[in-house]
């Protein structure tokens, strides 16, 4: 009975979407104006039902129940608990509930929270959540329906896939997906402002904080996706530019200029149509990104569906939404005022320059992702990857990184160079520093050498906008803006120095051999079978020696899963300071006599941990600055509320 509650409480729910939709627009009009009240009670109430149905998902996983087609697909009766309720969203049909739901509780949770627009706007701003939530409630009851039962119940399940058997797994998906739907909000909002043509700073500070806690989760997903991949799959890099990953990224590209464009109409009444555009064009990307995982045109661990038909749904989905988006905005672009100028050289400049060059980017990514899928459309297949990605790229993120050094020393609306140009003295001395000490005492190729003459230099602009503060006063949102600014360049710093300084060693050892790399001394002790929940495996047991420093026990594994059968890597990763040391196990070359030997791969990756710190700070700078900006929006509607009330006195 538990999928069947599920999948009424699902049922509902699109009902509720369809009513809500309907209602929000014609409360619109005189003739309709009675139904503004019943908007916001039926956005929380769908939310919490799409949460019944996923709750009720999560059970059918966490008991086994087979007669369950997704169940019986997806997961098995030896399986940790933990992978079990993993399940419920390591596949097609309960992804795509998470993101109902996720969409459902936003839609919601806004209704229930947000006073700052005027009704109207946030009248259409419900409406347009509900038609985007219409769209997927009709997918997933016509095309994948989670809760499907089954005429016979099988004796076992198939289990999740090997690859996904993973903490990073189990948490990597629901909080890409709080970033990816989350960004439904800001396309919604975007509706509603054009719709209603309310674009202001009253609607930049109202969307504002759902951008930068979307941007968070995409931040924190993209973070971990890459760790997950790089210690999981055993190829000993962190990024690969796969179509999936691009995925990801091309919403964050979008995010982060839509969240600088939205504090600047915010703040200074300015980019209003740009901050519409961007407001479409974000949650544009993530709808491509689910249609590339979702429509079976990509081959990865991350790509779930592989019927055409689904893929032909969401794309239909793909152009009303885009489609319908755009139009919208041809038809109202124009009654969008320009909002106040600024100078040149201004803050708001600075920004506008990081948008374009964001933007840009995107363009680079998106043009990168689709190009080998619209050729082999066409018979040809073409392989696009690092060689294009990494120097297109660097074109407009190399100029970017040292705007976005200058750019928080600006004044708004108008400054000079001049005012500025001493505080960048220090910055400047280090990028100088740094140059010269690169050019003498190493040998690097162009980009991990600008990454690394540019990560030190940035990471001293970012501390810059503290100087002459008081710091226990300075508002948590500019002490956002330093540490995501200062996470940028510890990230750039990772990346370019695993870039430039990475060493792989291949060989075959037996038990009692020894290799060096790098700084590492590393001896093959034995290679013993060990055996876990649901999987065997071949562990080397190695000791891995830093210089003359006393050893430490790794232990790579090669594991072969039964349910569903397939073999995967475990690599093991020792971590110190400067760096990770990176074992592999491989498999056993026979002998004509005696023991054969083993390939191990190793790699020394000096500072490649810096990478996924500067994710976490990035995304610590956007949790300081949404709590700081919040907290500023609650004081100042506290005190409007203040002086409301005792207007109302006096008149009284």
């Amino acid at each position: 009975m538990t999928a069947e509650f599920g999948l009424a409480a699902l049922w509902l729910a699109a009902a509720l979407a369809a009513f809500q939709l309907i209602a929000g627009s014609l409360a619109l009009t005189e003739r309709g104006a009675p139904l503004a009240g019943a908007v916001r009670p039926v956005a929380v109430v769908q939310g919490l039902l799409t949460l019944i149905a996923f709750v009720a998902l999560i059970l059918v996983f966490a008991n086994t129940d087979l007669s369950v087609k997704l169940v019986a697909m997806n997961s098995h009766s030896m399986k940790p608990l933990i992978f079990k309720i993993a399940g419920a969203w390591g596949n097609h049909e309960g992804s795509m509930l998470l993101w109902v739901t996720v969409m459902s509780l936003a839609g919601g949770f806004v209704a229930l929270v947000e006073r700052r627009l005027p009704e109207r706007t946030m009248l259409a701003t419900l409406a347009g959540q509900a038609f985007v939530s219409l769209g997927f409630y009709a997918f997933l009851l016509i095309s994948s329906n989670p809760f499907e039962r089954l005429p016979v119940v099988p004796v076992e399940g198939n289990g999740l896939n090997p690859l996904l058997q993973d903490l990073g797994l189990a948490f990597h998906p629901p909080t890409l997906y709080l970033g990816y739907v989350g960004l439904s909000i800001a396309f919604s909002f975007a509706i509603g402002a054009l719709i209603t043509r309310e674009v202001g700073p009253a609607f930049a500070r109202a969307m504002r904080p759902w951008v930068l806690g979307a941007w968070i989760f995409l931040t924190l997903g993209i973070t971990a996706g890459s760790y997950w991949a790089y210690y999981e799959l055993g190829w000993g890099g962190w990024w690969f530019w796969d179509p999936v990953e691009n995925a990801s990224l091309m919403p964050w590209l979008a995010a982060t200029a839509l969240l600088h464009s939205a504090s600047v109409l915010a703040s200074r009444n300015a980019l209003r149509a740009w901050t519409v555009m961007l407001g479409v064009v974000a949650f544009s990307m993530s709808m491509i990104g689910t249609f590339l995982v979702r429509s079976g045109i990509l081959t990865s661990v991350h790509a779930f569906a592989v019927d055409p038909e689904r893929g032909s749904f969401i794309l239909g989905l793909l152009a009303i939404y885009i489609g319908g988006a755009l139009v919208l905005f041809g038809l109202r672009a124009g009654t969008v005022t320009e909002g106040q100028r600024f100078a040149p050289v201004s803050r708001e400049s600075a920004l506008v320059v990081n948008n374009v060059a964001l933007s840009a980017i995107l363009g680079i990514v998106l043009f990168g992702t689709l190009y080998p899928l619209v050729t082999e459309a066409f018979d040809t297949k073409v392989s696009v990857g690092p060689p294009y990605f990494n120097p297109m790229g660097a074109i407009f993120f190399i100029p970017m990184l040292l705007v976005l050094a200058v750019g928080p020393l600006l004044r708004w609306r108008r400054d000079s160079l001049g005012r500025v140009r001493k505080i960048l003295l220090i910055p400047a001395a280090v990028l100088a520093v740094a140059v010269v000490a690169l050019l003498i005492f190493s040998d690097v190729k162009v980009l991990p050498f600008l990454g690394l003459a540019l990560a030190p230099a940035l990471a001293i602009a970012s501390l810059v906008p503290l100087r002459g503060r008081n710091l226990r006063r300075t508002p948590l949102a500019t002490w956002g803006m330093v540490v995501a600014h200062f996470g940028i360049a510890v990230a750039l710093f990772g990346m370019a120095s695993e870039s430039a300084f990475s060493v792989e060693r291949l060989v075959a050892m037996r038990a009692g051999d020894s290799t060096e790399i790098g700084p590492w001394k590393v001896r093959l002790e034995a290679v013993e079978p060990v055996a876990g929940p649901n999987w065997t495996a071949l562990e080397a047991r190695m000791v891995a020696r830093y210089e003359s420093g006393s050893g430490t026990t790794i232990l790579p594994q090669a594991r072969s899963f039964w349910s569903p059968p397939q073999q995967t890597t475990e690599s093991a990763l020792l971590t110190r300071w400067n760096g990770q040391l990176y074992a592999v196990l491989g498999g056993e070359t026979p002998a004509a006599s005696g023991p054969g030997r083993w390939q191990v791969r190793l790699w020394w990756k000096p500072f490649v941990s810096m990478i996924w710190y500067g994710g976490v700070l990035i995304a610590l700078g956007g949790v300081l600055a949404v709590i700081g900006r919040t907290w500023s929006d609650v004081k100042r509607i506290v005190a409007r509320d203040k002086i409301a009330y005792r207007r109302e006195r006096q008149g009284r």
